[in-house]
């Protein structure tokens, strides 16, 4: 049930941040509920693997470099998934920033 609920919030994070962002477009909460499935995938498989190849240039940056990460990861889903879109490299990286703020406080106020 934790993984769901979760999953929900996640969705209404990608469906909250794509009215708020102008630069990121997506149809319906049913779009954002399989972008979040995507999404938490391609975090799960993908992430990982680009976090350990990429540990210098984290480490140099200070940790800046995790939203880069975040931001292709984000642009990823958006080419998997029909019905969201993405339309630059810079909004992916505000996006990435929002749905993560957004998806805290919906998890903290839900205490999940």
């Amino acid at each position: 049930m934790h993984i769901l609920l979760q999953w929900l919030v996640n969705a209404v994070a990608v469906y909250a941040t794509a009215h708020i962002l102008d630069g990121i477009h997506i149809k319906s909460f049913g779009a954002a509920i399989i972008v979040a499935l995507v999404l938490g995938l391609v975090n799960a498989v993908v992430r990982p693997v680009l976090v350990f190849l990429s540990i210098p240039f984290i480490i140099v940056t200070l940790g800046l470099f995790l939203l880069v990460i975040n931001a292709l990861l984000l642009q990823l889903s958006a080419a998997l998934v029909t019905g969201f879109s993405i339309d630059g490299f810079w909004w992916a990286v505000a996006g990435s920033v929002v749905i993560s703020a957004i998806s805290w406080m919906l998890s903290s106020l839900f205490n999940l």
